[in-house]
Protein backbone atom coordinates (compact mmCIF):
# COMPACT_ATOMS: atom_id res chain seq x y z
CA UNK A 1 0.00 0.00 0.00
CA UNK A 2 1.17 3.52 -1.02
CA UNK A 3 0.41 6.64 0.11
CA UNK A 4 1.23 9.81 -0.48
CA UNK A 5 1.64 13.02 1.21
CA UNK A 6 1.63 16.61 -0.02
CA UNK A 7 3.37 18.72 1.83
CA UNK A 8 2.89 22.65 1.46
CA UNK A 9 5.18 25.37 3.59
CA UNK A 10 2.14 27.07 5.02
CA UNK A 11 0.23 24.86 6.27
CA UNK A 12 2.77 21.70 6.41
CA UNK A 13 2.04 21.15 10.31
CA UNK A 14 -1.98 20.48 9.23
CA UNK A 15 -1.27 18.28 6.22
CA UNK A 16 1.29 15.72 8.10
CA UNK A 17 -1.65 15.41 10.58
CA UNK A 18 -4.08 14.46 8.25
CA UNK A 19 -1.78 12.30 6.34
CA UNK A 20 -1.16 10.31 9.84
CA UNK A 21 -4.61 10.17 10.58
CA UNK A 22 -5.76 8.93 6.91
CA UNK A 23 -2.59 6.11 7.33
CA UNK A 24 -4.27 5.12 10.47
CA UNK A 25 -7.68 4.78 9.35
CA UNK A 26 -6.43 2.97 6.93
CA UNK A 27 -4.23 -0.12 9.29
CA UNK A 28 -6.56 -3.29 9.85
CA UNK A 29 -7.50 -3.22 13.40
CA UNK A 30 -9.02 -5.80 15.78
CA UNK A 31 -11.90 -4.31 18.33
CA UNK A 32 -12.80 -5.95 20.96
CA UNK A 33 -15.71 -5.83 23.03
CA UNK A 34 -16.53 -7.27 26.24
CA UNK A 35 -19.86 -8.21 26.61
CA UNK A 36 -21.48 -9.23 30.15
CA UNK A 37 -25.04 -10.87 31.48
CA UNK A 38 -26.61 -11.06 34.89
CA UNK A 39 -29.28 -12.69 37.11
CA UNK A 40 -30.44 -13.06 40.59
CA UNK A 41 -30.62 -15.51 43.09
CA UNK A 42 -32.09 -15.79 46.39
CA UNK A 43 -30.81 -17.43 49.59
CA UNK A 44 -33.09 -19.14 51.98
CA UNK A 45 -33.25 -20.88 55.44
CA UNK A 46 -36.58 -22.00 57.50
CA UNK A 47 -35.78 -21.80 61.31
CA UNK A 48 -38.30 -23.94 63.02
CA UNK A 49 -38.91 -24.06 66.77
CA UNK A 50 -36.12 -26.63 68.40
CA UNK A 51 -35.05 -27.01 71.74
CA UNK A 52 -32.09 -28.71 72.85
CA UNK A 53 -30.43 -29.93 75.90
CA UNK A 54 -26.74 -28.75 75.84
CA UNK A 55 -25.78 -30.38 79.16
CA UNK A 56 -26.86 -31.80 82.57
CA UNK A 57 -24.02 -32.24 85.35
CA UNK A 58 -24.22 -34.57 87.88
CA UNK A 59 -25.60 -33.80 91.49
CA UNK A 60 -23.08 -35.50 93.85
CA UNK A 61 -23.81 -35.20 97.47
CA UNK A 62 -19.85 -36.22 98.38
CA UNK A 63 -19.22 -38.55 101.21
CA UNK A 64 -21.30 -38.56 104.44
CA UNK A 65 -21.27 -40.20 107.36
CA UNK A 66 -24.41 -40.32 109.61
CA UNK A 67 -27.45 -38.32 107.45
CA UNK A 68 -28.64 -36.11 110.78
CA UNK A 69 -28.56 -32.62 109.17
CA UNK A 70 -29.20 -31.03 105.87
CA UNK A 71 -27.04 -32.30 103.37
CA UNK A 72 -27.43 -29.76 100.22
CA UNK A 73 -25.61 -29.88 96.40
CA UNK A 74 -26.22 -28.22 93.28
CA UNK A 75 -26.17 -28.95 89.79
CA UNK A 76 -26.50 -27.07 86.41
CA UNK A 77 -28.31 -27.73 83.30
CA UNK A 78 -28.08 -25.55 79.64
CA UNK A 79 -30.48 -25.57 77.39
CA UNK A 80 -30.54 -23.67 74.08
CA UNK A 81 -34.23 -23.31 72.33
CA UNK A 82 -34.68 -20.65 68.87
CA UNK A 83 -35.41 -16.86 70.02
CA UNK A 84 -39.30 -16.83 71.05
CA UNK A 85 -40.06 -20.58 71.59
CA UNK A 86 -42.00 -21.44 74.82
CA UNK A 87 -40.31 -24.45 76.79
CA UNK A 88 -40.71 -26.04 79.77
CA UNK A 89 -37.81 -28.37 81.75
CA UNK A 90 -38.96 -31.52 83.95
CA UNK A 91 -37.31 -33.52 85.59
CA UNK A 92 -38.92 -37.14 86.18
CA UNK A 93 -38.87 -38.92 89.91
CA UNK A 94 -35.99 -41.01 88.89
CA UNK A 95 -35.34 -44.88 88.79
CA UNK A 96 -35.16 -45.86 92.43
CA UNK A 97 -38.15 -47.73 93.47
CA UNK A 98 -41.47 -46.16 95.21
CA UNK A 99 -39.49 -42.70 94.19
CA UNK A 100 -41.84 -39.35 93.38
CA UNK A 101 -40.99 -36.39 92.58
CA UNK A 102 -40.98 -34.81 96.17
CA UNK A 103 -38.80 -38.02 97.80
CA UNK A 104 -36.49 -39.30 94.96
CA UNK A 105 -34.00 -42.23 95.95
CA UNK A 106 -30.58 -42.81 95.17
CA UNK A 107 -30.09 -46.86 95.75
CA UNK A 108 -27.89 -49.81 96.44
CA UNK A 109 -28.85 -53.05 96.03
CA UNK A 110 -32.48 -52.59 98.32
CA UNK A 111 -31.63 -49.92 100.33
CA UNK A 112 -32.01 -46.17 99.84
CA UNK A 113 -30.98 -42.55 100.38
CA UNK A 114 -34.48 -40.25 99.95
CA UNK A 115 -33.31 -36.25 98.35
CA UNK A 116 -35.72 -33.91 96.45
CA UNK A 117 -34.76 -31.81 93.90
CA UNK A 118 -35.76 -27.79 94.12
CA UNK A 119 -35.95 -24.74 91.77
CA UNK A 120 -34.70 -22.42 94.09
CA UNK A 121 -31.69 -21.93 96.80
CA UNK A 122 -33.97 -22.19 99.47
CA UNK A 123 -35.35 -25.22 98.79
CA UNK A 124 -39.35 -24.55 98.64
CA UNK A 125 -39.83 -25.41 95.55
CA UNK A 126 -39.88 -29.21 93.95
CA UNK A 127 -38.86 -29.62 89.75
CA UNK A 128 -41.10 -32.48 89.06
CA UNK A 129 -42.23 -32.96 85.80
CA UNK A 130 -46.19 -31.78 85.44
CA UNK A 131 -45.88 -29.59 83.22
CA UNK A 132 -48.02 -26.30 84.41
CA UNK A 133 -47.46 -27.71 87.70
CA UNK A 134 -43.76 -28.42 89.06
CA UNK A 135 -41.99 -27.49 85.68
CA UNK A 136 -39.40 -24.67 84.48
CA UNK A 137 -40.98 -22.47 82.36
CA UNK A 138 -39.22 -20.45 79.82
CA UNK A 139 -38.48 -18.84 76.77
CA UNK A 140 -35.63 -19.37 74.37
CA UNK A 141 -33.29 -16.38 73.50
CA UNK A 142 -31.49 -18.20 71.07
CA UNK A 143 -28.17 -18.31 72.78
CA UNK A 144 -27.74 -21.39 76.00
CA UNK A 145 -30.17 -20.23 78.76
CA UNK A 146 -28.19 -22.04 82.42
CA UNK A 147 -30.09 -23.54 85.23
CA UNK A 148 -29.49 -24.54 88.62
CA UNK A 149 -31.08 -27.31 90.54
CA UNK A 150 -30.85 -27.46 94.06
CA UNK A 151 -30.47 -30.89 95.41
CA UNK A 152 -30.79 -31.96 99.33
CA UNK A 153 -30.89 -35.47 101.43
CA UNK A 154 -32.85 -34.75 104.75
CA UNK A 155 -31.92 -36.13 108.06
CA UNK A 156 -32.92 -39.86 107.53
CA UNK A 157 -32.12 -43.30 108.96
CA UNK A 158 -28.78 -43.72 107.80
CA UNK A 159 -28.67 -47.10 105.37
CA UNK A 160 -25.23 -49.49 105.30
CA UNK A 161 -22.30 -47.87 104.11
CA UNK A 162 -22.24 -47.84 99.99
CA UNK A 163 -22.73 -45.94 96.87
CA UNK A 164 -26.19 -44.60 96.20
CA UNK A 165 -27.09 -43.56 93.08
CA UNK A 166 -29.85 -42.80 91.20
CA UNK A 167 -30.44 -41.32 87.28
CA UNK A 168 -32.79 -38.73 86.62
CA UNK A 169 -34.42 -37.67 83.05
CA UNK A 170 -34.03 -34.30 82.02
CA UNK A 171 -36.87 -33.82 79.36
CA UNK A 172 -38.07 -29.84 77.71
CA UNK A 173 -41.13 -30.16 76.06
CA UNK A 174 -41.75 -27.16 73.18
Amino acid sequence: MFCSIAIKPRSALRNVTLGLATMLAMVPTKATFAATTTTTFTSQITIQATCTIISATNLDFGTQGVLSANVDQSSTLQVQCTDTTPYDIGLNAGTGTGATVATRKMTSGGATVNYSLYTDAGRTTVWGDTIGTDTVAATGNGASQSYTLFGRVPPQTTPAPATYVDTITVTVTY
